[in-house]
């Protein structure tokens, strides 16, 4: 057996035997509810902001439901895969999440890439279960690290290399009523035609561009100093060599992380990456299960693993994969750009999650979004948003208010 084979086996074990032990408090719960109700529908709603969010519910013959987030846009064919399995899952226990996800046809079979759609119905799921067992989810989950988690937004300056305009954008963001101190950009691209090295089809970085990334980023870091963070995400834009430079060139401005500098799938060029970079390597939210993150965290190919909780299998899997990060002591980030349901089943996860560093938001900046659901106070404060301790997720939806920002053609739960 190779070395990684053998990495890999061993991880496997054991992650598998971390399982029941933080599930035995949802099994000792669970049990005098098991076989007692039944799932009768699950439906859909399209949410409409700058992207598309699709909002799912599960109803019960207990009159109880649960409500989640499935990914929206860009996720053609979410809702329709949601409705298209549904009729697996009527008559079935709600109860038995693991069993209902880890069903073959849609997690490991041949119609595998539903996993979009079987994440929102697991995570209503869990919003389901701890409605039942009238205890927030975060306790079936294994219990809560801490009571309030860090986000980090999308704030940009919208020109990097004019430093009063920088410095216009940096006052603004430490005046934010939210308090958020971290904020992820990605780095400035020259315009094919007026550099002779920018090919619009390849993923070199021109010396040209380089040095104006730097320079931009330069700017930044002064106008906010070294009391706000600053996190690079790259869209998997660059090549191997390209991102080395990027990594060591962004060095001095101590960037919380670099996100995605290299194409989504794991090579031996993630590792090389990492094995160099003196700035920590940052990627995950594309992922469709741990088994994606396995090679990345056994080949020592990353230092931050960043999954998103709509894509890579909702609530149970992704504790699996933090637990299997947690072997090789590698902290946990959330890849979040869903609406503020999405955003507070993420907070109720990440509370979970022994090693954790933020999660990324493009709300809680108390405007409409923050008011899709009900709250008597601010959801952000100081950068943090407080873990809910109310049974399931622990929000309601504002009818009124989701109803205004419905999708064009859409009604309240159809």
């Amino acid at each position: 057996m190779s070395v990684l084979s053998r990495r890999s086996f061993l991880a496997s074990i054991a992650g598998a035997a971390a399982a029941p032990a933080f599930l035995a408090e949802y099994h000792r719960l669970s049990a005098a509810v098991r076989d007692q109700v039944k799932i009768t529908d699950i439906k859909t709603m399209l949410l409409d902001g700058p992207r598309t969010y699709t909002l799912v519910k599960i109803e019960t013959d207990a009159g109880v439901y649960g409500v989640a987030e499935a990914y929206g846009s860009p996720g053609l064919g979410v809702r329709e895969a949601i409705a298209g399995i549904k009729e697996t899952y009527i008559g079935q226990d709600p109860i038995q999440i693991d069993k209902l996800y880890t069903n073959y046809r849609y997690t490991d079979g041949s119609a595998h890439h539903q996993q979009r759609a079987m994440s929102g119905i697991e995570m209503a799921l869990w919003d389901l279960a701890g409605k039942l067992l009238n205890v927030p989810t975060h306790a079936l989950l294994g219990g809560k690290f801490r009571d309030k988690v860090r986000l980090y937004d999308h704030s940009t300056p919208r020109d990097f290399l004019d430093k009063a305009v920088v410095r216009d954008w940096a006052a603004q963001v430490k005046a934010m009523p939210n308090g958020i101190k971290q904020h992820k950009f990605g780095p400035l691209r020259n315009r094919p035609g007026q550099d002779p090295g920018r090919d619009p089809s390849n993923r070199l970085l021109s010396s040209a561009e380089l040095r104006k990334i730097v320079q931009g980023y330069e700017n930044v870091r002064e106008a906010l100093g070294n009391d706000h963070e600053i996190l690079i995400g790259c869209h998997w834009e660059f090549d191997l060599r390209a991102s080395i430079d990027l990594a060591n060139a962004l060095e001095p401005i101590k960037p919380l992380f670099l996100e995605d500098p290299l194409p989504v799938a794991y090579s031996e060029s993630w590792r090389r990456l990492a094995d160099v970079s003196p700035v920590p390597i940052c990627t995950g939210e594309n992922w469709f299960r741990r088994a994606d993150a396995l090679p990345f965290v056994v080949n020592a190919a990353l230092d931050i693993l960043h999954p998103d909780l709509r894509n890579s299998g909702g609530f149970l899997e992704n504790k699996r994969m933090a637990d299997l990060a947690d072997l090789y002591f590698l902290p946990m980030a959330n890849h979040n750009t869903g609406s503020i349901v999405n955003g507070m089943a993420t907070i109720h996860w990440a509370s979970t999650i022994r090693d954790y560093l933020a999660c990324e938001t493009v709300f809680f900046q108390r405007d409409w979004m923050d008011d899709v659901i009900l709250h008597d106070q601010p959801l952000c404060v100081d950068g943090f948003v407080t873990v809910p301790d109310k049974p399931g997720l622990g929000i309601e939806l504002n009818r009124e208010v989701v109803t205004a920002h419905l999708a064009e053609g859409e009604r309240w739960w159809g």
